[in-house]
């Protein structure tokens, strides 16, 4: 380190989280989808004359996208500020630049959507609005190029961490925050509801050609990827501060670090908190190592410049617009926000634990304090489509469907998905 260069200080780091404080209120939102061929229903791989790579060539050259290398390896493409990217399945993700409605987001997937149906039918290939590969495990889906991803297979430890990887699919929802306190309250209702919103999306009980008896097999596989780094990111709490935040990233194991395009494997030997104290072999702790660590924490609810909610099944037929557009009605209005806290915040962090394990078999059936997940799940939602409606805002209409449903005590799992 050079006399010019500056140690790494936690306040540099919260200052990240800072610079997300915005007078707004959009909606972002992330769309996961699995690739399977019409024919065997087998995921697609990779390589070869039909594979995702070389789908996703024909749709940057037929659409005019720009791609995504690691190293010479196709892992995405981008437009603008939209962008479609491989996880390490090669799932199928749209990141969709957040609207002021969900209405526009949808107007957005549709017309990917359409632009995907013509390269999908020459490629016999669905996307597949679901949690997990129904009919292929992680033993026969290779890991795509991505160099971080084969580091990230290596390390993580949890038993399904192979099954999180390779075989999952879910919705993200993005979340605006004019202030720290603003941020940290929405956090801690975003975790109250984590298990009841998990509930009420479970849509993958199907894995292995069989169904396994658990309605979000993908809710248990990230249960069982690596505690280090998913799961509550801190204790529930509405007095928390973004520090709380950063010292709970700090505190987790290292994958590993990059330099100069080459990946420095640390393998859970030292924290983010040793590394910015003692380095390691050499190296001294950037923010950018710290952006990068912060992308390898996992929380149900992960705080950025925006508050990233992450506990959804995929889900399609128009129902993943039902994902953003309940947050909508939630975070953005301060009278909901009141009435989720008066609803769930006197559970305890112990009985909200149990819940978070219990939910991925039982769904909405589970039980809490007498009561069941399904009752209160239609509660949330009322509360939800209640702000919506107070404002005149279109995008309640996107919560019908998901009402109908928890008052029929279904969730999309059991909607005789066809595999």
């Amino acid at each position: 380190m050079t006399v010019l260069e500056k140690k790494l200080e936690i306040s540099d780091i919260i200052e990240l989280f800072s610079a997300g404080c915005k007078n707004e209120e959009k909606i972002g939102m992330e769309y996961e989808r699995l690739p399977v061929n019409r024919e065997t229903k087998q995921a697609v791989p990779y390589a070869g004359c039909y594979g995702v790579s070389e789908f996703l060539r024909t749709f940057a050259r037929e659409h005019n996208w720009d791609y995504i290398f690691d190293n010479d390896n196709i892992i995405g493409l981008k437009k603008l500020h939209d962008t479609i990217t491989l996880e390490p399945g090669c799932q199928i993700e749209l990141s969709i630049e957040p609207e002021f409605t969900v209405k526009k987001l949808k107007e957005k997937i549709d017309n990917i959507d359409l632009k995907f149906k013509d390269i999908l039918d020459l490629f016999n290939m669905d996307l597949l609005a679901y949690g997990v590969y129904p009919n292929t495990t992680y033993h026969n889906i290779q890991i795509q190029p991505k160099r971080r991803y084969h580091v990230m297979a290596n390390y993580l430890w949890g038993i399904l961490s192979d099954v999180m990887m390779r075989e999952t699919a879910g919705i993200q929802v993005g979340i605006d925050f004019k202030n720290e306190e603003d941020a940290m309250y929405k956090f801690y209702i975003a975790n109250l509801l984590s298990p009841f919103i998990t509930a009420v999306f479970a849509n993958s009980n199907i894995r292995g050609g069989v169904d396994t008896s658990y309605k979000s097999f993908r809710a248990l596989a990230w249960l069982n990827t690596d505690n280090d780094r998913c799961g509550f990111a801190t204790v529930l709490s509405k007095n928390l501060e973004f520090k709380d935040y950063v010292y709970a990233v700090l505190n987790s194991p290292m994958i590993f670090i990059e330099r100069n395009n080459e990946l420095i494997e640390i393998n859970g030997k030292i924290n983010f908190t040793q590394f910015m104290q003692d380095g390691y072999e050499g190296f001294e702790a950037t923010l950018d190592d710290f952006k990068l660590h912060a992308n390898l924490f996992f929380p149900d609810v992960r705080l950025r410049k925006f508050i990233e909610i992450r506990n959804h099944d995929c889900v399609g037929g128009d129902l993943q617009y039902a994902v953003p557009a309940f947050y909508k009605g939630i975070m953005y209005d301060n009278n909901a926000l009141s009435s989720v806290e008066n609803m769930l915040g006197k559970i305890s962090s112990v009985e909200m634990s149990n819940l978070r394990h219990e939910v991925p078999k039982s769904g909405l059936d589970t039980k809490i304090n007498g009561y069941k997940v399904k009752d209160i799940s239609k509660e949330l939602f009322d509360i939800s489509y209640s702000a919506l409606k107070s404002k005149n805002d279109s995008d309640r209409e996107f919560l019908n469907p998901v009402i109908s449903m928890i008052k029929k005590g279904i969730s999309p799992c059991d909607m005789h998905f066809k595999n």
